[in-house]
């Protein structure tokens, strides 16, 4: 598995997943912290031509530094749950899970993106069916700015099982559906709440809008009439915080 683009490989160093760098020359600050920090890390670095990185990715654009990276330790549900309910992200938080389950993302670009927000709304993590999905390496690291190093995803054979086993421990399940009735900000997400997302274009596959227990949408103003799943997705976790921090209770 590799990971490539300056920030990506700084967050990956950071946690220690980093097996081996190869790099091309390249002068700026940025580079020289990434380089120091893969020394004190002990990671062996070789350096090539910028050609061959360009092979490795097939054209993407690398930063002049691409990563060997051991896969993320495997998390489950429960442990998604678990690690929420602890408190330990943020001192005197609620505990009230904050989970985005995705229903057959599969482009890197929209994954990427979602982990992104994720990360900087402070959810507990993502939930994803293990096939129909998009890898968490290249592309959808790149596009991460490096959240995949941080962020718990569980991957799960069955999303709607998944969805049942999240309502179970006592967390609502809340489906973005450009068609539903209800707004996204008319349910209370300051309780345990999983929001649910599914691919552009094909929505929430049936069994999956069934286990919801709302479907919401966003009101669209214009003249399209949907958003981008990552930039759906980033609206419902801001109103989440928006909600919890009125409470008091981030």
């Amino acid at each position: 598995m590799f990971i490539y683009g300056i920030n990506p490989v700084l967050e990956a160093l950071r946690t220690g997943r980093v097996s081996a760098l190869r790099i091309a020359a390249r002068n700026d600050d940025r580079f020289a912290a990434l380089l120091r920090i893969a020394g004190e890390k002990h990671v062996t670095i070789t350096r090539v031509g910028s050609g061959e990185l360009d092979r490795l990715v097939r054209g993407a654009v690398h930063q002049g530094v691409v990563a060997d990276v051991r896969e993320a330790q495997s998390v489950t549900v429960e442990d998604l749950i678990a690690h929420a309910m602890s408190s330990t992200r943020f001192p005197g938080s609620s505990g009230a899970p904050l989970i985005v389950v995705l229903d057959q993302i599969e482009d890197p670009q929209n994954l990427g993106a979602i982990v992104r927000t994720v990360d900087a709304a402070g959810a507990d993590g993502v939930v994803r069916q293990s096939r129909h999905a998009a890898r968490l390496d290249g592309a959808a690291a790149k596009a991460s700015a490096g959240a995949v190093a941080h962020v718990k995803v569980a991957e799960v054979v069955n999303i709607a099982r998944a969805l049942e086993e999240l309502k179970d421990a006592g967390v609502w399940t809340v489906g973005l559906a450009g068609e539903a009735s209800k707004r996204y900000d008319e349910v209370d997400l300051t309780l345990p709440t999983a929001l649910v997302v599914g691919a552009e274009g094909t929505g929430l596959r049936r069994l999956v809008r069934d286990r919801c227990d709302w479907l919401v949408s966003i009101p669209m103003r214009g003249q399209v009439n949907s958003l981008n799943v990552s930039v759906a997705t980033g609206i419902a976790l801001f109103e989440a915080l928006r909600q919890r921090q009125r409470k008091g209770v981030v």
